[in-house]
């Protein structure tokens, strides 16, 4: 019964729900647990044809509010979605709690007055699962103002609406939950939320601790054969000459086989994770910005006055940002993700930029904001960076990877002159010559002389890839992550997309090492995602020539 519980917003059918049925319904719903046995909940059941037309008014506008809050991408996806039933079903019952029911001192509440709320949430499941066990569908609507509901039902002030339900007999239970079907998300499977003891200690009953970024790593596979070999025959049957769309119908190839189905899905939504961290080599004066610019900026991307956030304007991405570890503290704000591993990295040049459990840690992040993303529905991802003297830190990541000599590799980052240069260059030998960093321990390389945001990236490159969801790369520190991703699971390129080649030297000598190929070469050295986004519509025009260019035969065109 739990397994074939659906939130149901389409197929209701007009048929009354005898009121045995509904009894049957609200006394499951009644016998719910609740903290202290305070039974927080009232019911409030409208048939009312003119009442439902008000409420049905007032989701319309949150969910037009809703809308215009969504990036394009999410927008357009949005826009085919049924979010309510109000008009469609017999009944709406709107469940409350009242947090004043029992007292001051009702026994559970003393440390945690939201149990009232939570305990009307159990009863709200009762309810569910005895409609369904009745054949009654049930859609839950989210969409609206808390207390302008209050005032349009009438109810006390003082209560909170923990649910406004749709009831009514269905055509059908869908076997999957609606917005899985329509692709706005996905379930997350069990082992990715069950942890032992502490929290990340991931581990089912029965089974023995599994180490995320092992799992990870094991997942990874190769592009498909069958879907690459298809993809290369479409190409040659479509309406245009073979080889015509250049590197978009490598680009079409590779989404296929990483997809294993040809037409590939086209990569929208898509999200760019911007993780953001500090470096302990600020300190030897390698950049003339000072490092609370981190930190700044960070807020700047929150509230929506960056580069970064324009061009996803302009290309309808979300912008997510992770904090993996900012020198200062960032307050809780919308969109930003506290996952901070440590605050900032110490000095490479002096010591390990961290220690070994810590860049695993970081990695982890990068390999959860993959899932989290992905599982949100999101068909693309994108690399983004932030940290004050970053470009230093890649470097070193670069020419270790490469074996390219710091001066090739150590460019002028925020446009620094030559004495700075100098001495950033210098800098970078100083560490590679103090941790003898060997490639083959990619995670040792990391600890010794990597950045938090940088290690991060490397886990959104292997969550990526684990999930066969593209991964397009943004600038010099992504390419830098993608040497490190590369030395820990090769199959990962396969994900892999560069999108930009920066104006940093070491971008140039990552790329060649990685054998990718950049869609678009602006001189840009920004960070931030922005190159990464400048590619995502080349991407995405990739997926879609496949779906919607006609080929030779359907179109009746004579081929040479």
């Amino acid at each position: 019964m739990m397994r074939e519980r659906r939130d149901i917003r389409k197929g209701f059918r007009t048929d009354p729900i005898p009121h045995e049925v509904l009894l049957r319904v609200l006394e499951a719903a009644h016998t719910a647990p609740s903290v202290g046995h305070s039974q927080p909940w009232d019911f409030v059941v409208i048939r009312s044809a003119e009442t439902r037309r008000t409420m049905h008014e007032l989701a319309q506008k949150q969910r037009e509010a809703y809308a215009k809050s969504l990036p394009k991408g999410r927008a357009k996806q949005f826009k085919e979605l049924k979010i309510e039933a109000i008009l469609d079903t017999p009944v709406n019952i709107v469940v409350t709690a009242d947090p004043t029911r029992g007292g001051r001192h009702t026994l559970g509440r003393h440390t945690q007055p939201q149990m009232a709320p939570y305990s009307s949430a159990l009863a709200v499941e009762n309810l569910w699962l005895a409609a369904r066990a009745e054949g009654l569908g049930v859609g839950w609507v989210s969409f609206f103002d808390e207390r302008e509901m209050v005032r349009a039902l009438g109810l006390p002030e003082h209560l909170e609406v923990v649910a406004y339900l749709c009831v009514g007999y269905v055509d059908e239970f869908p076997e999957e939950p609606e917005l899985m079907q329509a692709g706005w998300s996905q379930r997350r499977p069990l082992a990715w939320v069950v942890h032992e003891e502490t929290y990340g200690r991931r581990a089912l009953p029965g089974e023995a601790p599994h180490d995320l970024l092992s799992e990870t790593v094991a997942s990874i596979r190769p592009l498909d054969a069958k879907a690459l070999g298809e993809a290369w025959e479409r190409q040659k049957r479509m309406t245009k000459p073979a080889g015509a769309l250049g590197m978009l119908e490598i680009i079409s190839a590779q989404l296929s086989g990483l997809s294993r189905v040809c037409p590939p899905p086209i990569p929208e939504p898509a999200a760019v994770a911007i993780f953001a961290g500090d470096h302990g080599v600020h300190a030897q004066g390698v950049t003339p910005w000072p490092q609370e610019v981190t930190t700044q900026m960070v807020a700047n991307f929150l509230g929506g006055g960056a580069v970064c956030n324009a061009f996803a304007n302009q290309v309808g991405a979300e912008v997510c940002v992770i904090d993996v570890g900012v020198a200062g503290d960032l307050p809780a704000t919308p969109g930003l993700l506290p996952r901070k591993v440590r605050p900032g990295t110490d000095d490479l040049s002096v010591g390990p930029a961290m220690s070994r459990e810590e860049a695993i840690a970081a990695i982890e992040v990068g390999i959860e904001t993959a899932r989290d993303l992905v599982a949100a529905g999101n068909k693309a991802l994108l690399t983004g960076e932030m940290g004050i003297a970053n470009t230093t830190v890649s470097a070193a990541l670069i020419s270790v990877f490469t074996g390219v000599d710091p001066a090739e590799v150590t460019g002028r980052g925020t446009g620094i002159n030559d004495e700075t240069h100098a001495r950033k260059v210098e800098v970078v030998r100083r560490a590679l010559e103090l941790h003898q960093p060997d490639p083959a321990d990619p995670i040792g390389v990391l600890a010794a002389i990597g950045g938090l945001e940088h290690a991060a990236i490397v886990g959104l490159l292997l969550g990526g890839a684990s999930l066969r969801t593209p991964v397009i790369l943004d600038g010099v520190s992504a390419g830098a992550a993608a040497l490190v991703a590369r030395a820990i699971a090769p199959e990962a390129l396969s994900a892999c997309i560069a999108g930009h080649r920066s104006a940093e030297p070491g971008h140039v000598a990552a790329l060649n090492k990685l054998g990718l190929r950049p869609l678009v070469d602006l001189d840009l050295r920004l960070g931030e995602g922005t190159g990464a986004l400048l590619a995502l519509p080349l991407v995405q025009s990739a997926a879609r020539a496949m779906h919607e260019v006609a080929t030779f035969d359907s179109a009746g065109v004579t081929e040479k």
